[in-house]
């Protein structure tokens, strides 16, 4: 056989074997655990790989709700699971 061909062979299987290595890696890394924790009800944050819980923003401010109604809806939001993503 042509050496210019295996050599070409040789290269295609390399860039192959290291795409497959790349996307095998994304997915365990990444995807992976972002649906776990999604399926959970959190918020997964990509950057630092961190499965994070949901709070109110009236936890953050100190500011407190005085309104029954509008505390109970905070409540709910914050403890509602996620809304599916649709798939394409």
């Amino acid at each position: 056989m042509n050496p210019t061909i295996t050599r070409l062979a040789r290269y295609f299987l390399i860039v192959f074997a290291g795409i497959v290595t790349v996307i095998a890696v994304t997915q365990v890394v990444w995807i992976i655990p972002g649906k776990k924790c999604e399926a959970q009800g959190m918020w997964w944050d990509w950057h630092d790989r961190v499965c994070a819980r949901p709070i109110a923003i009236s936890d953050l401010t100190g500011r407190v709700i005085t309104d029954d109604k509008t505390r109970a809806a905070a409540k709910a939001e914050v403890h509602a699971p996620a809304a599916p993503t649709p798939k394409p």
